[in-house]
């Protein structure tokens, strides 16, 4: 029993002494030869993130417990099909050109209409064949403090979007156990852009439920949204009802509640607006799972995120762990922009002009309790 307890505490001492890397190796090729890349990083803490060139998409993301140990806590599929065909769960993947819904897949700009894909029921959603679905350049930029650069170029028309958007993500594996997401694009014509990250999270390590994961939002309204999840316009004070996260919360506590908005959302997926919406980087998240101790803090400069509780996983997907994904498996925490924004004057602008430029920033911070 003592040399087992001896090799288990040698293992965890040699991972908290891992060298940080970052290595290329070929991930999958396309129906159409084209080769996806798969990009492993790994900090000197031994904590590790897999990378892939389709969607820039997180496969892979571990984190300690509080003994030390290292597992998944990010959803994934277990063969590159489905990364390649479509990523219908929107697992891992950089979200644009506009994150979340636009009404109907319409919105005018400076006197022009456009008509974008209609992908959810009657409205447009996380770009239509976006950048989920787009195979990305890519480039090491450190090994020191991992870092990968991957880069994107939207032509004018794609999805119906106005103007060539050149996109650059860049994510960083710091050595202090967090993953920083830095977003950067500009454009040759007038354009909207909503840029977020869809990676499901599970602190457990078996990726069974999220309902006995604590909640954390700085944040004190929500938007109400209609039959079909367009907000209504309404920004609701979340005081006295399911929606309240101000303080941490377990997530699973309301969630089946009467409540109009659950019932529409068939759980949590909207949009929380922070008590500070000023562009710079601030907490506005804390997500903890008791039995594990991981705790995930959220920071962001953009106004508002969308917490959303994997409603609409419904077991047929195989878990990366054992059996499949069942309803409230993994959670999603999307810093952006409001929904449908192009078409709510009072919500704030999500315009890029020629000549400007897009920068945000998000971070997930790893550590224990």
């Amino acid at each position: 029993m003592l040399g087992c307890k001896e090799e288990a505490k040698n293992e965890i001492h040699s991972v908290a002494e891992a060298k940080s890397s970052v290595t290329q190796s070929v991930y999958a090729v396309t129906s159409e030869g084209e080769e996806v890349y798969k990009y492993s990083l790994i900090n000197t803490k031994g904590m590790q993130m897999e990378v892939i060139t389709m969607g820039g998409a997180i496969i892979s993301l571990t984190a300690p417990d509080r003994d030390g140990k290292y597992e998944d806590v990010v959803l994934g599929y277990t063969t590159p099909d489905l990364y390649l065909n479509g990523n219908p769960s929107y697992f891992g993947a950089i979200i644009g050109r506009y994150g979340n819904r636009i009404a109907k897949g319409k919105f005018t700009l400076e006197d022009i209409d456009y008509q974008l894909p209609v992908n959810d029921e009657v409205n447009h959603l996380h770009g239509g064949k976006g950048f989920d679905q787009k195979i990305w350049k890519a480039k090491i930029i450190s090994e020191d403090e991992p870092s990968l650069k991957l880069s994107y170029t939207s032509i004018d028309g794609e999805e119906g979007y106005p103007g060539n958007l050149n996109v650059t993500v860049i994510y960083t594996l710091t050595n202090k156990n967090a993953l920083e997401i830095s977003y950067e694009a500009d454009t040759d014509k007038t354009t909207i852009i909503n840029l977020t990250q869809h990676s499901y999270f599970n602190l457990s390590g078996n990726f069974k439920t999220i309902l006995d994961h604590n909640l954390e939002l700085k944040a004190d309204r929500f938007l109400t949204v209609d039959s079909t999840l367009i907000p209504t316009g309404e920004l609701r004070y979340v005081a006295g009802t399911p929606f309240d996260f101000t303080t941490a919360k377990n997530i699973g506590k309301d969630i089946n509640a009467d409540n109009d908005q659950l019932v529409i959302g068939k759980g949590y997926d909207h949009c929380w607006i922070f008590n500070n919406t000023v562009k710079h980087m601030k907490e506005v998240a804390g997500l903890y799972h008791k039995e594990s101790g991981r705790y995930m803090t959220v920071y962001t400069d953009q106004p508002a995120i969308q917490f959303y509780s994997g409603n609409f996983l419904d077991g047929t997907l195989k878990s990366k762990k054992q059996g499949n994904y069942e309803k409230r498996s993994g959670l999603c925490l999307e810093t952006q922009h409001y929904p449908d924004s192009p078409n709510q004057k009072e919500f704030p602008s999500v315009v890029l002009k020629a000549g400007e430029l897009y920068k945000t920033k998000t971070i997930y911070e790893f550590s224990v309790k």
